[in-house]
């Protein structure tokens, strides 16, 4: 009878176990965690069954089917790519807005700049200035080509602009005389030498030239930062990686515990695996953001377009009354050099009607300067854009430390016991691989092959690290070649007609010389009084001739 008693006892023990092994394989919080991760899968077992059909996840026993195992593999993928997306959106966005933000300034204080100076012109100028307006039409288009990305080069461009205007200059200056295009051709030649316009094309040409190089190759900087993270932040996973994210994602749905989180460092040396071709463009990334930076100072400082922009009209019209005031003494200098030309009939235009060419050259007021592009200023601008450039660097080695926080993917400061570590609940004990693709040699999570870059990852690197030198280049000053994305076949330089428009008696009076040999060596560059030996006496009859006129008016 004690035996008896000994046996049901003994029994009634092992039923106990069994049910209480039951109840912890049991995989009623798997179906649960699926449903609620939007999984539909065809069949969920109820509690472990034997596991030899996984391929990824551990072979005991196991909650999950072969089905299960493969849609966590898709998930997986599709669970990384998006928070690589996640993580990289702000810097993509950060590049984007900033470049449109610098491109709309850029252009609209062109378009200011231009209107501005068309409104003072035509106020200050009127009908002599409207006939040529497309010189200084022609200035702005081939500014704005060159921003664009045209082939234009600005010291050239500039030159021709001074050319031409001296060409209209000396032509209503000179109405009394018929001047012909060859004439003109043998003038452009000596502007350096006559310097008419005096110390401003020199100046201007230096300060529009570093400052269109530094702005053109900035918005060029952020449109190559805007594409390298668009490009890299679309990962693709290969199938060592894909693996490596299923096990750490979801083999512990498999193991009955879908809430239990990776390990910190299992989670590292996942993440570092699948981005490792990632993190080997850090180290040129942070060259690119080094001379982003350096322009941007550049930016803020002597090469500040706004600056230089703001004020052309009023330093044109500053080397326009230049001219107007040695008129004579140019005008001498050209005849020696080019010889006179013939005089003109005894027209309405040459006997210079006051109402055409009467008004005094004079800069406008500052306030009447126009309002700040995009509401904003230049330097407002680099300073946000000098912020956010900061923080983005280092992003790409920086990368696996984000993804692998608490409440994301990882356990984050639970024990070191409460997390899951690839085979089951405990501690993580691999040592964490360091950054990039040759490190990854003995990476215990992901195979990687060192041997085989990624291609687009290595163009991006070349992308960059072409883009860092135009950046260092700009910022010494210099310009580097950009393919022309513009229209090759849009017009460049000015127009060529002139129009006769009579100046005033006081301009013909000064404008008056002699006849005189030409000299085909050029114009006499030497300092020469105003009214040489040879001007007085006609000089003088002429401005006798004007105080009688104006004392009967």
């Amino acid at each position: 009878m004690l035996g008896l008693d000994i046996i049901m006892c003994t029994f009634s023990v092992l039923s106990v176990a069994a049910r209480a092994d039951f109840k912890a394989r049991n995989c009623s919080e798997v179906r649960e965690a699926c449903v609620g991760k939007g999984f539909s899968f065809a069949h969920v077992p109820i509690q472990e069954i034997p596991g030899e059909h996984l391929r990824v996840c551990p072979q005991g026993s196991t909650c999950c089917t072969q089905e299960m195992e493969d849609k966590f593999g898709q998930q997986s993928k599709q669970d990384f790519e998006n928070l690589v997306d996640e993580m990289s959106h702000e810097l993509r966005s950060t590049f984007v807005s900033r470049h449109e933000r610098f491109d709309e300034f850029f252009l609209e204080l062109l378009e200011n700049t231009q209107r501005s100076l068309n409104e003072m012109f035509v106020r200050t100028y009127g009908k002599p200035y409207m006939q040529n307006s497309e010189v200084f039409e022609n200035l702005f288009a081939e500014l704005k080509r060159y921003y664009m990305g045209g082939n234009v080069n600005l010291e050239e461009m500039l030159n021709d602009f001074w050319s031409r205007l001296l060409e209209r200059m000396f032509t209503l200056l000179n109405s009394q005389y018929v001047i012909t295009e060859d004439y003109l051709e043998c003038i452009s030649k000596y502007t350096d030498q006559l310097k008419p316009f005096g110390d401003v094309p020199r100046k201007l040409k230096a300060q529009v030239t570093r400052a269109f190089i530094a702005a053109r190759t900035f918005v060029q900087g952020l449109s190559v930062g805007r594409e390298v993270a668009q490009r890299v932040s679309k990962v693709s996973s290969t199938p060592a990686c894909i693996r490596a994210l299923t096990k750490m994602l979801y083999c512990p749905f498999c193991q009955g515990m879908p809430a239990l989180k990776s390990c910190r460092n299992y989670c590292l040396n996942v993440v570092k695996g699948c981005l490792a071709n990632q993190a080997d463009l850090d180290p040129e990334w942070n060259l690119y953001i080094d001379a982003m930076l350096l322009l941007a100072q550049r930016l803020e400082g002597p090469f500040n377009i706004e600056s230089v922009m703001d004020p052309i009209d009023v330093k044109i019209s500053e080397a326009i009354m230049n001219m107007q005031d040695n008129t004579a003494q140019v005008s001498y200098r050209v005849f020696q050099g080019c010889g006179q030309p013939k005089p003109a009939g005894m027209t309405r235009s040459t006997r210079g009607v006051p109402d055409v060419f009467s008004a005094r050259f004079r800069p406008y007021s500052p306030e009447e300067r126009p309002t700040t592009a995009s509401g904003t200023s230049l330097d407002r601008l680099v300073v946000d854009i000098k912020e956010k450039l900061k923080l983005s660097k280092k992003f790409w080695s920086n990368l696996p430390e984000a993804m692998c926080v608490e409440d994301r993917v990882t356990a984050g400061n639970a024990s070191d016991e409460d997390c899951w570590n690839g085979h089951t609940q405990g501690r993580y004990f691999p040592e964490v691989q360091k950054d990039g693709l040759t490190h990854q040699v003995n990476n215990p999570e992901v195979g990687v092959d060192i041997t085989r870059p990624d291609t687009q990852i290595r163009q991006q690197i070349m992308a960059l690290r072409v883009m860092t030198n135009k950046l260092k280049n700009a910022y010494h000053g210099n310009d580097i070649y950009f393919q022309d994305s513009s229209d090759e076949g849009s017009s460049s330089g000015s127009g060529s007609g002139s129009t006769e428009v009579g100046p005033t008696d006081m301009d013909v009076a000064a404008t008056e010389a002699p006849v005189v040999e030409a000299d085909r060596s050029g114009p006499v560059v030497d300092s020469a009084p105003l009214c040489a030996p040879s001007l007085a006496l006609p000089t003088m009859l002429a401005l006798s001739t004007l105080a009688l006129h104006r004392q009967w008016r």
